[in-house]
């Protein structure tokens, strides 16, 4: 969809998932760290409802950019011209990631899948996302152009970090890496919305401007350091979490181990005082 909503929707679904990512690698990280095996059957029901969530959010996507009132309808081409190709191809691109969450269900539903194939099927979809995007802009005004080609950093560097981890798996700088690029193409695409198609009637930037390019350069380099930011936060919030839980865990096992001892050492007493 050309329009602000057509950019805010696919810009969300980023941010929820790169959001949640924040969040979760830590928290597999410090636990597979404290080698604590007897969650790995709660984390696989996890990755299984992610998937299925990610595979939502891309139904959902495809649904929209087809059924909107001016959308193609799942029409492709009628009295030699081609339907509403831009629609066609955010579908394609949500339609690699429905494929990339099927994948990921079925990693985890089925044991005959080798592992790393969920990797790959992900770098595939993020790999396919920048290819789109990059013949997506031709014959466009200059800042339409720049402002698309500046999420191709993020999409092929995404891509080459989710394919690293087909070898690297479980490697937490490689997963905060990812999450954090993420997290910028959703802020991104919120962004471009922003600025191609502003909301509420404010007036549009102009497309012939050079200096706005500049400006654009450095808002796309501050939305990476708030991505940082957003993963570093959480990042320490859950290790300070895990940490003050771990101590009162240990608190109350040592308060229960006292508890223990004394009422042996009662036990011991009153026995000698009988005999």
């Amino acid at each position: 969809m050309a329009n602000f909503k057509g950019h805010a929707l696919p810009g969300s679904f980023f941010l929820i998932v790169g959001l949640w990512w924040s969040v979760k690698y830590p928290l597999k990280y410090f636990h597979q760290k404290g080698k604590r095996s007897q969650l790995i059957h709660y984390y696989q029901h996890l990755e299984i409802i992610e998937a299925a969530m990610r595979t939502l959010f891309s139904v959902i996507g495809i649904l929209a950019e087809q059924f909107v009132p001016d959308g193609p309808h799942v029409h492709l081409y009628t009295e030699n011209h081609w339907i509403k190709l831009m629609n066609w191809q955010h579908s394609t691109m949500y339609l690699f990631f429905a494929i990339s969450g099927i994948t990921d269900m079925l990693t985890y539903l089925v044991t005959h899948i080798p592992l790393g194939v969920d990797r790959l099927v992900m770098a595939v979809a993020a790999f396919t996302e920048g290819f789109l995007f990059y013949h997506h802009v031709h014959n466009r005004p200059p800042l339409d152009q720049y402002i698309h080609s500046l999420l191709l950093c993020a999409v092929f560097g995404g891509a080459l970090s989710i394919f690293l981890e087909v070898i690297l798996r479980d490697n937490i700088v490689l997963e905060l890496f990812r999450t954090s690029l993420v997290i910028l193409q959703g802020t991104w695409f919120w962004q471009i919305g922003f600025v191609l198609f502003p909301p509420s009637g404010a007036p549009a930037w102009d497309q012939q401007d050079d200096s706005n390019l500049m400006f654009i350069t450095m808002c796309f380099c501050w939305h990476y350091v708030a991505a940082l930011c957003i993963v570093a936060t959480n990042y320490s919030l859950v290790c300070c979490l895990l940490h003050r839980l771990k101590r009162h865990g240990g608190e109350i096992i040592g308060i229960q181990k006292l508890k223990s001892d004394h009422t042996c050492q009662k036990a011991l007493l009153s026995g000698s005082d009988e005999e």
